[in-house]
């Protein structure tokens, strides 16, 4: 077996589908989230999309980190600045978007963050790992594999010092 079919691939195509799917399990399951809260980066096109499915326009980003610095690692996620008012998630319906729930320590973090605040929380991901820890309401497809991401699998066009790498 090649590297190619160990992989999960996921077009720009195919994320349409699939995050219009995965809105309509929402949708289907009867669940009106006030708001939407994305797990940047990858949660980003996730929450863009159930939003404009579900007729929400309250998107909220949280910021999620494992590295310290180059190759130092966290055991546990922490969260970044900005991180979202408490007051304006009390009481809310929320739903968390990601692009995947891997070890679902993320997931975790910024359910637990959610959870003494708001009515009630659910979230909605693309992939989930069987491994995850965190069981997701709603999942597009379940995978064990690598997956190609289409916003992340081709590298960065500039470095953060501003130099155009790929000219």
């Amino acid at each position: 077996m090649n590297m190619a079919e160990e992989r999960e691939e996921l077009t720009w195509e195919l994320f349409g589908s699939a995050s219009r799917e995965l809105a309509r399990a929402v949708a289907d399951d009867g669940f009106e989230p006030d708001l939407i809260l994305s797990i940047a980066r990858g949660g980003l096109f996730v929450a863009g999309a159930l939003g404009y499915s579900l007729d929400v326009k309250n998107l909220h980003v949280m910021n999620v980190e494992f590295y310290t610095g180059v190759d130092e690692r966290l055991e546990l996620p922490v969260m970044l600045p900005p991180v979202p008012n408490a007051v304006d998630l009390t009481g809310a319906t929320v739903l968390i978007a990601d692009d995947v729930a891997d070890t679902g320590a993320t997931l975790k973090l910024v359910r637990d963050f959610c959870l003494n605040q708001v009515a009630e929380v659910r979230s909605a991901v693309i992939y989930e790992k069987p491994h995850s820890t965190v069981k997701c309401e709603y999942v597009w497809r379940k995978t064990d594999r690598w997956i190609n991401f289409p916003w992340s699998t081709e590298p960065p066009l500039v470095k953060r010092s501003g130099q155009v790498l790929d000219a």
